[in-house]
């Protein structure tokens, strides 16, 4: 008797993330690339949440966020001489209003970059300034710093301006093409526990930034697909949201080169 063998069913990968998503990260990238040209990409070394790339002891003072936002300019070959960097107070929301490039968490400012003619010192200089809030943690702090900095790099040469209608998740996706990826995707969703004593214990969450943890997964397969990077061991470094929503996209985009 003959036995009918039915054909393997596959499951093809799906995206994390819508198609207008999808085409707005790759076109992103065609972007980046115009502006600060392929090898970039290409050259980034690829910025790890260990001592091998944040040495100094971290005492969450001013001087000690100083020194981290040294690192990053480093990393993303921004010359610290060309801003000053201020730390303000939480309850200075007013500052939220004087600039449209701003990183926000929740309703609050958590960096401001002022980079407007009014703004910028009389030796050229700008000021980007951070919330002390942010001292307490610096995975954040990181993050914050890159997306800033971006806005140097960006606005502050030319490469867009203000009227640019994405030009803040733009500066967020700038971050992942420079290697400081996972901080920004680690930090686009943060869970935070808090002990009230009685064994009380409350949870919040707070976004920082434009992306959402989809867009970075498949934005950080998009960055290790065109450099060439199979199963990138820094990976294991992203939140498990993130890592999940990578290795998706990954999936997807090897099938579509294959």
């Amino acid at each position: 008797m003959a036995i009918c063998r039915l054909p393997m069913l596959g499951f093809s990968p799906k995206l994390p993330i819508s198609e207008e998503e999808r085409l707005w990260v790759d076109e992103g990238f065609t972007r980046l690339e115009k502006m600060l040209s392929r090898s970039r990409l290409l050259e980034a070394k690829v910025v790890l949440p260990n001592d091998e790339y944040f040495p100094d002891s971290y005492d969450r003072s001013e001087a000690a966020a100083d020194t981290v936002c040294r690192r990053v300019c480093d990393y993303m070959q921004v010359d610290r001489g060309r801003f000053k960097l201020e730390i303000f107070p939480d309850e200075t929301e007013e500052l939220r209003e004087t600039t449209l490039w701003t990183i926000s968490t929740g309703r609050q400012a958590a960096g401001i970059y002022f980079g407007h003619e009014s703004t910028i010192e009389e030796d050229g200089t700008v000021v980007i300034a951070l919330r002390s809030t942010l001292l307490k943690d610096p995975l954040v702090l990181v993050a914050t710093v890159a997306h800033e900095l971006g806005h140097l790099i960006l606005l502050g040469d030319g490469h867009i301006d203000r009227s640019t209608p994405d030009h803040e998740p733009i500066t967020d996706l700038l971050t992942v093409f420079l290697g400081l990826g996972i901080f920004s995707a680690n930090s686009a969703a943060r869970f935070k526990q808090y002990d009230h004593g009685g064994g009380w214990h409350s949870w919040s969450m707070q976004r920082l930034g434009y992306l959402s943890q989809g867009v970075y997964g498949y934005a950080l397969a998009k960055f290790a697909a065109e450099r060439g990077e199979i199963k990138p061991v820094w990976t294991q470094h992203l939140s498990t949201n993130v890592r999940a929503y990578f290795k998706r996209s990954s999936a997807w985009l090897a099938k579509k080169q294959g």
